[in-house]
């Protein structure tokens, strides 16, 4: 364990500034393709497997380099293990920009992937490192909440972009600005606060790869926060990340700068939500029960949109942003989470869980894109039966989460 010389103001503006950045990129990455997916259906030749395929192989090669990315934060730490994959995104993002085909596409999601793979459990890992535990929540909360600015920017913006310049030059200028945020979060960050001290016996010895895993999944209590952890935002994100953008154009009719308008409030009400979720922890003196309250709207509000066919645009939306203000429990689900790891196992730890939520991102768009060819083709697009069941899908797999959450033990940030 690591006792903390508290640091300044500046330095945790510092940290928190670093920190959006690379979250906010990640945010873009995983959410860019709901707004413009019509445009890439048409360029591209893309099918509804192709379209869930290019959003699923994203999460999954997030997935896949968890157990790597969990030994380098133990190992060499957040900052190198975010700088050196930083390579992958540029790489992957100039990918967007030129791809022609569908496989193509698909690829450069895939490296886009790999190159985001360490962004957001960097802030856990550096969260809980910096602050102290009772302020863990809260920490985590801005962070999470100023990176929805790339939810933003992945709506109005990116439609605005696209219809004036098209969608490759939009994802050329995201690898510029992916490229320049990297390098200065590599000059600024530093993986312990200033004054920090190591005190003998308090450090475990560092378990491999597997072993390390093994360690994490025998600690009592975290395999139900590992449930609720791998379904609570891919549910979400399948939602505003993928299918929200059709469903506005094939149900509702809206055009690009409308759709962009929607995602861009649901963004904005995200961004505003994290913060009231980040302290409420320490105001109730719970984890676990602050989680099961904005869990169970959120899954209330799926079966909504599952049950009513054909809404009317105004209760769709409704829905939509009632999703995007209850789903922000993410950061104390966190805080949860990470109560429960030594800090000598902190990086597997993270990433152990991540693999979790990684695995409900990259299976959730994948199943859901099999669902509209069973509903047939209709001349404005999906079948609205189709959208209703991708809803139902999206629902069932969040109420299996938060069923075995319940058998959770809370742990309080004060004791």
């Amino acid at each position: 364990m690591e006792t903390l010389a508290v640091p300044s103001r500046k330095h945790v503006a510092v940290l928190v500034a670093m920190l959006t950045m690379t979250t906010l990129l990640s945010q873009f990455w995983r959410t860019a393709l709901a707004v413009i997916a019509p445009e890439l259906i048409r360029d591209l030749d893309l099918s509804p497997r192709m379209l869930g395929l290019a959003s699923g192989g994203f999460f999954a090669s997030l997935m896949v380099a968890q157990v790597g990315v969990g030994v380098a934060f133990d190992r060499i730490g957040a900052r190198r293990t975010v700088g050196y994959l930083s390579i992958f995104m540029v790489v992957g993002a100039t990918l967007h920009a030129v791809a022609q085909t569908g496989p193509i596409f698909v690829l450069a999601r895939v490296i886009t992937g790999l190159g985001c793979a360490a962004s957001f459990m960097s802030a856990l890992i550096l969260i809980s490192t910096w602050l102290p535990q009772a302020r863990w929540a809260q920490g985590l909360s801005w962070v999470f909440g100023l990176s929805q600015i790339g939810i933003l920017l992945a709506g109005a913006p990116l439609a605005f972009v696209s219809e004036a310049v098209g969608w490759r030059m939009a994802f050329a200028g995201m690898a510029i600005v992916s490229a320049v945020a990297h390098v200065a979060f590599f000059i600024f960050i530093r993986d312990a606060p200033p004054g920090v001290v190591r005190l003998e016996g308090d450090v475990g010895p560092s378990p491999g790869a597997i072993e390390g895993v093994r360690q994490i999944l025998v600690l009592p209590g975290i395999i139900p926060v590992f449930a609720l952890f791998g379904v609570a935002y891919a549910s979400v994100v399948t939602i505003s990340g993928l299918w929200a953008g059709p469903y506005l154009k094939d149900i509702h009719g809206l055009g690009a700068a409308e759709r962009g308008t929607v995602l861009t409030v649901m963004a904005l009400l995200q961004m505003i939500f994290v913060f009231v979720y980040g302290p409420l922890d320490r105001v109730f003196n719970t984890r676990k029960w602050i989680v099961m309250t904005g869990a169970l709207i959120t899954w209330f509000l799926m079966v909504g949109l599952a049950l009513v066919p054909n809404p009317p645009l105004m209760l769709a939306l409704a829905f939509f942003f009632g999703l995007s203000m209850a789903t922000n429990y993410n950061p104390v689900l966190l805080a949860h989470m990470r109560s429960h790891f030594p800090n000598h196992l902190a990086g597997r730890g993270a990433t152990t869980g991540n693999v979790a939520q990684l695995l409900g991102s990259a299976a959730l768009p994948v199943l859901t894109g099999f669902i509209p060819p069973l509903f047939g083709p209709t001349s404005g697009g999906y079948a609205a039966e189709a959208y209703q069941m991708m809803f139902a899908t999206l629902a069932l797999a969040l109420g299996l989460g938060i069923a075995v959450y319940s058998r959770s033990n809370d742990i309080k940030p004060r004791p």
